[in-house]
């Protein structure tokens, strides 16, 4: 009787360890990731003017 109540006790913390992972996971891949914008062309224009000028 002892042996089977903690062999479902244990079964239990696995099947919860389990779930936990998969909810961590799925929202994982559910987040937005962002991506910033490329600096202006202009900017980098001013730069090799500045340069070129020394």
């Amino acid at each position: 009787m002892t042996f089977t109540v903690i062999m479902l006790v244990c079964i239990a913390i696995v099947l919860g360890i389990a779930a936990m992972f998969g909810m961590a996971v799925s929202k994982g891949y559910d987040y937005k990731h962002t991506v910033d914008p490329l600096p202006d062309e202009d900017h980098l224009n001013e730069k090799n003017k500045k340069a070129d000028a020394n």
